[in-house]
């Protein structure tokens, strides 16, 4: 005998979201894992105590910036990640990565390459690892400074990035000429005049208070100049002959392309607040490209050399090309 069990009830949720987001969302609206893990978690009231270090400000304070938001959280990521997907997405990268430098170790791409180019790494190439350290503290600082967990959670998966960037830049260092490679890096970094102006700029942007300014200058200015030149017009130009630099630094390349989307979105937003907004953006952005390209002349004569004026003015017009695109505009008398 043959039992058929039908039911024709359903069961609903008695809700669809958390009160907060449906708050902002409606209440008959499904919210994405992303907005649950991005949308109201700053605490705006109830604070405890003020800095002790900067008691004019509250813990959090929209004021520690020139840019005003009506709505902080409409700076979101168009990538969508929390938690989750952010380290989903870095692991697989990982993995590819482990691989690529485990294929260039074996077979010793690096080490065995001529001895001008191995040279040209280790002082041109492999110091860019303290840039990188210095981005994960201007990141860090605008995690800790910047208001509202839409930009501020975004800015704590870009610290712990460049972090890992460093790490690999250290390991190419390492595959170039083992600890020695790493050590004149460093001492290229600290005495070598190439990098002087860099590092000079580098540490005037770690002082800097408006975090804002920091998110500008950093993580659109100087990498959307120092990803193209040496990512991108280095690897195509001086590395040709050689796979292995296009295999160690294949996460740098896609890493600047996937979290340009972000910069970009925030930016672009950000500006189109109001006018005084978008002003005040502009100058951070074209003042620090003056200061950096400035700064990254002597990088680039050391690693395009006579091509070094026609890498970088690529490099800073297709900088300039996206800032009028995120509606920036250049200062009036601004000579840059």
């Amino acid at each position: 005998m043959q039992i058929d069990i039908r039911t024709d009830a359903s069961v609903s949720p008695i809700r669809q979201t958390f009160a907060h987001i449906a708050r902002r969302l409606g209440a008959d609206k499904p919210a994405t894992r992303y907005q649950e893990a991005m949308f109201d978690l700053q605490p705006v009231t109830s604070f405890h105590y003020r800095p002790l270090w900067q008691p004019q400000y509250e813990l959090y304070d929209a004021r520690r910036t020139r840019v005003v938001m009506q709505d902080w959280y409409a700076l979101k990521d168009p990538r969508q990640y929390y938690y989750g997907t952010y380290v989903n997405a870095r692991a697989r990268q990982q993995d590819t990565m482990e691989k690529n430098l485990e294929f260039v170790d074996k077979r010793g791409l690096l080490a065995t390459l001529p001895a001008d180019l191995r040279e040209l790494l280790t002082a041109g190439v492999v110091p860019l690892r303290h840039l990188e350290w210095a981005a994960n503290m201007n990141n860090a600082a605008i995690t800790a400074y910047g208001f509202g967990s839409a930009i501020t959670q975004a800015a704590m998966f870009h610290t712990m990035d460049r972090l890992g960037i460093a790490q690999y830049l250290t390991r190419i260092g390492l595959l170039i000429g083992d600890k020695d490679a790493v050590d004149q890096a460093k001492a290229a970094w600290m005495e070598d005049m190439t990098w002087q102006p860099l590092r000079h700029a580098t540490e005037d942007l770690l002082v800097r208070d408006d975090w804002f300014e920091l998110h500008v200058a950093q993580n659109l200015v100087l990498d959307g100049l120092v990803y193209p030149l040496v990512y991108q017009q280095f690897d195509r130009q001086r590395m040709a002959a050689s796979p292995a630099f296009s295999l160690v630094t294949d996460f740098m390349t896609a890493w600047y392309g996937e979290s340009a989307r972000w910069v970009d979105a925030t930016v672009k937003t950000a500006a189109q607040e109001s006018p005084d907004n978008a002003a005040a953006i502009g100058e951070f952005a074209y003042g620090w490209l003056e200061r950096f390209t400035h700064a990254l002349r002597p990088l680039a004569m050391r690693l395009f050399a006579a091509d070094a004026d026609a890498a970088l003015a690529l490099a800073v017009d297709g900088l300039r090309q996206r800032l009028a695109g995120l509606g920036l505009t250049q200062p009036q008398g601004d000579p840059s």
